[in-house]
């Protein structure tokens, strides 16, 4: 299957840059997966697609502040940093731009010393190993000098950084915000559960990776991307008896969709507490064992969030389905509009 089959033409004004004031007011893309047919909707009327019995599975994480500018001791030349993982205690894979400038025993200094970092190794595809000196609590640091990391196709300044955050945001640990979730507020999803649908949390730390392009032309050479996942013992727990009793499992958001189907996977259909690391790529072909639905935004051409948006809903309907929202001027990615696959 070549990368090919899954581009679209997508005019750069439809890229969202700004968020809408209201998260529920974005417009909502209903597709059947079975027939391909379409609806059109606002977000907030995302109730009259659910069912007592159903469970939406969102994604916790919450995203870092991580990009730092600081400058280096010895020169005081301006360097940029983006933390990606936290590797052990205050020791941090990052990347450094310029990266040429900072070699091992390089020292930065952020916030006139507030936080200093000193660079410990060189990786291979050109990150730095930074560990980090500070008075005081780490997070509370990075809030107060941190920018959040908005992905590389959006231009503009965010005002207000709770933007990028989802409201049931609680996890510290991404790169990226799962966007889909961008859309709810605490009144949909309050009236959401009033309706007796089920509402489960699991953890996905989202990282750079989900922003890189796929660079060969054949789909099974592609390597996908690790992230940290985590579902609770009470989470899972809560799945099978959604399962058990008939109800939907509708997932929020490309990473809540691989976290599940990592964990089922491993376990035919059953969900399990687990934790650990999924580079899981679903693509057309694989067969869904763990959900029935989902809830994402509009991706990009080519990239891995559109294979696995094929995979659910077939090639066919959702290449359809973005030439529809194209031509009915839909927002895309981020701070776009939804689709709800059902």
């Amino acid at each position: 299957m070549k990368v090919d089959m899954f581009d679209f033409h997508l005019p750069e004004n439809l890229i969202a840059q700004v968020p809408l004031e209201n998260r529920e007011e974005s417009r909502l893309m209903v597709l059947d997966k079975q027939t391909g047919s379409i609806n059109h909707e606002v977000f907030k009327n995302i109730t009259s697609y659910l069912k007592p019995g159903d469970c939406l599975v969102l994604n916790d994480t919450k995203v870092l502040p991580a990009r730092l500018f600081g400058t280096k001791d010895d020169t005081g030349a301006k360097i940029e940093v983006l933390l990606l993982k936290q590797e052990n205690g205050d020791s941090w894979e990052t990347l450094v731009k310029p990266a040429k400038r900072i070699k091992e025993g390089s020292k930065i200094i952020f916030g006139d010393g507030k936080l200093t970092a000193v660079c410990t190794g060189v990786l291979d595809h050109g990150g730095r190993i930074l560990d980090f000196q500070y008075d005081g609590i780490f997070y509370e640091i990075l809030e107060d000098l941190g920018q959040m990391p908005l992905p590389p196709y959006i231009k503009e300044q965010l005002d207000d950084q709770d933007r990028y955050q989802t409201v049931y945001a609680r996890e510290r640990g991404s790169a990226a915000a799962p966007t889909a979730g961008l859309h709810f507020t605490e009144h949909l999803l309050e009236e959401i559960k009033e309706m007796g649908v089920h509402i489960a949390f699991i953890t996905l730390h989202v990282g750079l990776g989900t922003f890189r392009p796929v660079s060969v032309d054949d789909i099974d050479a592609h390597e996908m991307h690790s992230e940290f996942y985590q579902m609770t013992e009470g989470t899972s727990r809560l799945l099978n008896e959604v399962k058990a009793q008939g109800g939907r499992i509708i997932t929020v958001g490309t990473t809540s969709t691989r976290t599940l189907e990592t964990i089922a996977s491993k376990n035919d259909g059953v969900f399990k507490e687990d934790s650990g690391w999924t580079s899981i790529f679903i693509f057309p072909g694989y067969e869904f064992k763990g959900i029935d639905g989902m809830i994402t935004n509009f991706h990009l051409p080519k990239s891995t969030l559109i294979m696995l948006v094929s995979a659910l809903a077939g090639r066919e309907h959702v290449l359809n389905a973005y030439e529809t929202a194209v031509r009915e001027e839909y927002r895309f990615f981020s701070f776009g509009d939804a689709m709800l696959i059902k």
